[in-house]
């Protein structure tokens, strides 16, 4: 007769609501998998799928019970360290964020706003329309998979184990998140420069012909010009957009590994 013991069992949930709530922890916040138009369901299902593909090549799990004070421990921090990761590569895409709401606001176009699901706010359309370019993007590069890649890798690097991630995770997350302003201002930079030489002229137009009306000329000038230099510049978004996610994966690898450095 097969008999199963306690210990048994609960080694057996530890295989996989240990890792479970790392991983649940990284689509709760990880850009493209955080859709808010995926029912929680789908992700929840996604969550199980991944747990048990990945449950075979894992390391060995701490010796705790799950229903117990020491595995709601351990659950609680792998739920932390699952959403470091993941919001380490969504500050990727708050810098396309930015660069959207600068480019928006330099053109004129700061008042055109459209409801964003995702944000669950009012979002500047051109941020949005780059905020989408860049998702897609970040499909055709596979970051997706490169995403489950790095979660794989995630607990080798840092095992589950009996002890909440230390402070270095966090100070390395704030460092990168320096890191968004500075990158949007760049990927902005080329308009901002083309829409300065138009104000300029424009100001130069304007001494010249004082009975030009500025204001009535100066706004489709600007949104002209603005659209004119966004088109141009559209095909060196994608190059500038695989440097940023890789980088952004790259945080994610030192988030992990200065989590696990007391």
């Amino acid at each position: 007769m097969l008999s199963i013991s306690s210990a048994q069992l609960d080694a057996w949930l530890a295989l996989f609501v240990f890792p479970l709530a790392r991983i649940l922890g990284l689509i709760a916040t990880a850009p493209i998998f955080n859709n808010i138009g995926t029912p929680m369901r789908v992700r929840l299902m996604a969550g199980l799928a991944i747990g048990i593909a990945l449950a075979p090549i894992l390391p060995p799990m701490p010796v705790v019970p799950a229903g117990s004070w020491l595995g709601f421990i351990v659950i609680a921090s792998q739920s932390l360290i699952g959403i470091l990761m993941g919001f380490a590569l969504r500050l990727a895409f708050v810098t396309v964020d930015v660069a959207g709401e600068i480019i928006g606001l330099q053109m004129g176009l700061g008042f055109a706003v459209s409801y964003d699901p995702q944000n669950a706010g009012q979002t500047p359309v051109l941020s949005e329309y780059i905020g989408l370019i860049a998702s897609l993007i970040f499909l055709a590069m596979n970051g997706h998979l490169m995403i489950l890649a790095v979660l794989a890798e995630s607990f080798f690097l840092l095992p589950v184990a009996i002890q909440m991630p230390q402070s270095g995770g966090f100070i390395t997350l704030l460092r990168w998140s320096s890191v968004i302003f500075a990158s949007g201002l760049l990927l902005s930079l080329p308009l901002i420069a083309a829409l300065l030489i138009t104000n300029i002229a424009l100001g130069v137009l304007s001494r010249i012909a004082p009975q030009l009306n500025l204001f009535a000329v100066g706004f489709p000038v600007t949104m002209a010009v603005g659209f004119l230099v966004l088109m141009f510049s559209m095909p060196y978004f994608g190059a500038a957009m695989d440097q940023l996610f890789h980088h952004g994966f790259d945080a994610m690898h030192q988030v992990l590994k200065t989590s696990g450095v007391p």
